[in-house]
């Protein structure tokens, strides 16, 4: 049985070799929103198909890794509950970080892929080799993108990227056999 998804060749011809995903948090990983307890706890909604495809990336050999300018405790819980290994929490200037997580693994920015919705997250999805943004990121950073998704933010934006991934790397419909069982 053929799988219902469906890629531009074009992309994923580009999107062929990636190892190493990049994703930002605020606006990718959530909706961008900023909830706030009365003891002023941040608290955050994460989608569970961006989850899911984070988990099947790792499955298919593909490293995500999380960059973001801010730090929380539900934002470490849900990496860990992902098996996330690769996060900079705080990070403004997160070329560095980037540069940091591209020497740890042994691999150059060819490699990459990077999503991203805003001017921080720019300096990143600019040396990827597969640059993405959710829906409703910034008009700035809609416009480096190789490809915009179809979902906003926090609403599966970081599915559609790892069934790209997955698709170009010829895992997919192994790993969607599993379930099809």
């Amino acid at each position: 049985m053929q799988p219902a998804i469906h890629f531009d060749s074009v992309l994923l011809l580009k999107a062929q070799g990636i190892k190493l995903a990049f994703f930002d948090v605020d606006g990718v990983l959530t909706d961008g929103g900023l909830l706030f307890s009365e003891s002023g706890e941040t608290l955050k909604r994460f989608n569970t198909l961006d989850g899911h495809g984070l988990k099947l990336l790792q499955k298919a050999g593909i490293t995500p890794a999380v960059i973001t300018g801010r730090d929380s405790k539900p934002l470490r819980k849900r990496l860990d509950a992902l098996g996330i290994t690769h996060a900079h929490f705080g990070t403004e200037d997160k070329r560095p970080a980037a540069e940091e997580t591209l020497q740890a693994l042994g691999l150059d920015w060819s490699q990459t892929a990077a999503m991203g919705d805003d001017w921080p997250d720019l300096p990143v999805m600019r040396r990827a080799a597969l640059a993405c943004a959710p829906a409703n990121a910034h008009v700035e950073v809609r416009s480096v993108a190789h490809y915009v998704t179809s979902a906003v933010g926090g609403f599966g934006a970081v599915r559609e990227l790892c069934d790209l991934l997955l698709v170009a790397s010829g895992r997919y419909v192994d790993l969607l056999d599993e379930y099809r069982r």
